[in-house]
């Protein structure tokens, strides 16, 4: 039995837990309603942006990985790359959150 919860209400969670941490998130790219993969971007005016995505580990947990940070030399190749992602599967969220702690957020996930 899949335990997963539908991609939606995991976009909405990540939302309202951005928002509880004091940051913000909105959807970039809206995914299929149930079973769509969920991708985090993250921001932050000092950092570089990163894209977090749900990665199978040993234990047999699914965690949000960081798969790719920015390039500040090239920024454009960032928005590139999602772009790409986007359309190898169109059933892909992309949700972008400005949080002042990545670490803090990804590790309040469920895995």
């Amino acid at each position: 039995m899949d335990a997963r919860l539908p991609a939606h209400l995991e976009v909405a969670a990540i939302r309202r837990l951005a928002e509880s941490q004091g940051g913000f998130a909105t959807v970039l790219a809206r995914g299929e309603r149930d079973a769509g993969t969920v991708a985090i971007v993250i921001i932050d005016r000092d950092k570089p942006a990163a894209i977090y995505e749900r990665m199978p580990q040993m234990d047999g947990t699914r965690s949000f990985v960081r798969t790719k940070s920015e390039d500040t030399e090239n920024k454009l190749e960032f928005s590139e790359y999602l772009d790409r992602r986007r359309l190898r599967d169109p059933d892909l969220w992309l949700i972008e959150v400005d949080v002042a702690d990545e670490e803090r957020l990804i590790a309040a996930l469920p895995g």
